[in-house]
């Protein structure tokens, strides 16, 4: 039997196992999911495979891909994996300049754009981009008007297909050929992180990244051929692009749809999908549009529904302690938490079948009916989300990796999710927590988590002193504060460069505070600030609905919204707002407290102060605030 070490290996295999099953399904122009069989894709493969060959692909080559989630992007994708070539993704909101610098320093002659707009936002690099010879559209429709357009080749995609489809019939074994020429180390991908900070850094992933995950992650999700997964990330980024290989694997199905509830809610309830990968900001989301809907309806329905959710999380809490699902930092007597929980288990239960009849059996309708659970990644999980959905029935299992890691070290079972942790590691990582004085330490103490496994990246491209700062011998520097179980569980308590140090010496992870102020109706996102200084600040982007809202029940005049947030009174709302969050009561030390904040009149875009998983950028939001942010500590 053939190896199956690469990604196109196991595709193949896949198809041979389950050829009518659905591969992909996508919208026609009515709107209408249409099915691509495993048989179907794998020919789409072999055609396209041919039809890049015949335009001078080769083995070797890095060739980029600027476009969102559509079934030709993994079709692209594999044909190029097939074909020994490396792509270099990217989403179509990314900025002019940051896709010249990437296609740049890949060093990319063949780029596929999705559409004309982003066709013209390329050739408005062509200056900084000689080595760019060809451009091939996914959607053809419209008209390129750059005049960079007449220095490069222009291609449609379909014409790529129907040039490798005349040709299957003379060789028809010619991308098998190259799909068996393919090894495990070979790369398979540069993936240039958005980062936080500084320029992005290509990480070079091999097939045996994605191949060490796709042999361990089964154990920890039961995902079978046949279940439907809706495919709302971005495909190009290691999360998702590792989990479509998992779903392609095992003969599951993708169905693309978009991020917006608007559009992802109804998409659900066509698809009934079994599995949504998301990040946290997208639960959180659904979980505020629960709670809008539910205001909206008011009266009887919304006491019900507050109850019921009242209910539901605290049998969860208890059902946790039972069972062992709530995460040991000091080797708590479980025995004892066991006789605890018991009787509110047996008093509270009636009640939750009482909601999951009245409420929460038409929250899994909404989902189509065959929700089994939905995996989080991308960045830490709020625990008031995690507790809500606890709560509802939805079971939500957080997983954990970097990009550099290609991605998941990390998820939790699903058949024993703990409670505030990112589960495990995958079997055969290596690990080792160290803290500031450079000392390797137990379960239950907080340090730097180190990593060592096949799955890390090979490096940086053309960085090797970058490399070199987090990976040596194997070892990679997450940079990410972490502690231990006892059970063997991860959580991550924030980043070691996103501390904030204090005047007084102490040390604060921003994140957990973040997280509870975004936990209020008024709140939408956070920043806190505060290093160096005596206090800690934050910069609000404030619900705007929810301050009109505010202002409308208490009579506050305003012509135009940006207007209340100059507004004494509603100064004094926020100030109430965040001081209800950010409090002892809710686990946080005094110095842990907001003492000023300032409430944006924009929100936090995507490519500017917010990375393409919604992390924040924290060096663009201080520089393009510091005044604001001086103002604050004077």
């Amino acid at each position: 039997m053939a190896k199956l070490d690469t990604i196109p290996k196991r595709v193949r295999s896949t198809a041979k196992k389950y050829p009518d099953l659905p591969a992909l399904m996508s919208k026609n122009g009515d709107g209408d999911f249409v099915p691509v069989s495993y048989q179907e894709l794998y020919r789409k493969l072999k055609a396209v495979g041919l039809g890049l060959h015949g335009i001078g692909i080769r083995r070797g080559d890095h060739v980029g891909i600027i476009s969102d989630n559509r079934q030709e992007w993994i079709i692209a994708d594999l044909a190029l994996l097939g074909m020994g070539a490396v792509d270099v993704p990217r989403g179509s909101d990314s900025m002019a300049e940051e896709i010249s610098y990437i296609l740049g320093h890949a060093e990319c002659s063949t780029v596929i754009a999705e559409n004309v707009a982003q066709a013209e936002k390329i050739l408005s690099q062509k200056e900084q981009l000689p080595k760019l010879e060809k451009l091939i559209l996914f959607d053809p429709s419209g008209r390129i008007e750059s005049p960079q357009l007449k220095e490069v080749e222009l291609l449609h995609f379909s014409d790529i297909v129907d040039q490798g489809e005349r040709q299957l019939a003379e060789k028809p074994d010619f991308f098998d050929i190259e799909v068996d020429a393919g090894q495990i180390d070979d790369l398979a991908t540069l993936i240039y992180t958005s980062g936080t900070t500084g320029e992005p850094k290509g990480v070079m992933l091999s097939h045996r990244s994605f191949i060490f995950q796709i042999e361990r992650i089964y154990d920890y999700i039961s995902i079978k051929a046949g279940h439907r997964f809706l495919s709302v990330l971005p495909i190009w980024h290691s999360f998702e692009r590792a989990v479509e290989y998992i779903i392609l694997n095992i003969g599951a199905t993708i169905a693309y749809s978009k991020p917006i509830g608007s559009v992802m809610l109804p998409d659900m309830r066509k698809v009934r999908p079994h599995w949504l990968t998301s990040v946290p900001r997208i639960w959180e989301g659904i979980r505020s549009a629960m709670i809008r809907n539910m205001k909206k309806e008011g009266g009887i329905k919304l006491a019900m529904f507050r109850f019921f959710v009242a209910v539901g999380e605290m049998h969860a809490t208890f059902i946790n302690m039972f069972t062992g699902r709530l995460p040991d930092f000091s080797k708590r007597y479980r025995l004892l938490e066991k006789a605890v929980a018991l009787l509110p288990i047996l008093l509270l239960s009636p009640f939750k079948l009482l909601g999951w009849a009245l409420v929460f059996r038409k929250v899994q309708e909404k989902l189509g009916g065959n929700f089994i659970a939905g995996i989080s990644g991308g960045g830490a999980l709020p625990q008031y989300v995690d507790r809500f959905f606890f709560g509802v029935g939805i079971k939500l299992l957080e997983g954990y990796g970097l990009t550099e890691t290609g991605p998941i070290l990390s998820v939790r079972k699903e058949s024993h999710p703990v409670f505030g942790t990112i589960g495990s590691l995958l079997p055969d990582i290596e690990y080792r927590v160290i803290d500031s004085e450079g000392a390797i330490v137990p379960p239950g103490h907080k340090g730097t988590l180190y990593v060592k496994s096949p799955q890390i990246m090979k490096g940086y491209y053309k960085r090797p002193e970058a490399t070199s700062e987090v990976l040596q011998d194997g070892w990679l520097n997450t940079g990410d504060v972490a502690i231990f179980t006892h059970g063997g569980e991860l959580k991550i308590l924030g980043r070691t460069k996103e501390t904030i140090v204090l005047l007084g010496g102490e040390n604060i992870e921003p994140i957990p505070i973040e997280d509870r102020l975004n936990a209020s109706e008024a709140i939408g996102m956070s920043m806190v600030v505060g290093q160096d200084q005596k206090y800690l600040a934050a910069l609000i982007v404030p619900e705007m609905a929810k301050l009109e809202e505010y202002a409308i029940a208490n009579s506050i005049p305003y012509v135009q919204s940006e207007e209340l947030l100059y507004n004494p009174e509603i100064q004094e709302y926020m100030h109430d707002e965040i001081q209800q969050q950010v409090n002892p009561k809710n686990g946080f030390r005094h110095y842990e407290r907001i003492f000023r904040f300032a409430m944006l009149p924009e929100p936090f875009e995507i490519g500017e102060e917010l990375t393409h998983t919604l992390k924040i950028r924290r060096d663009v939001v201080y520089n393009k605030y510091h005044h604001l942010i001086e103002k604050l500590f004077e």
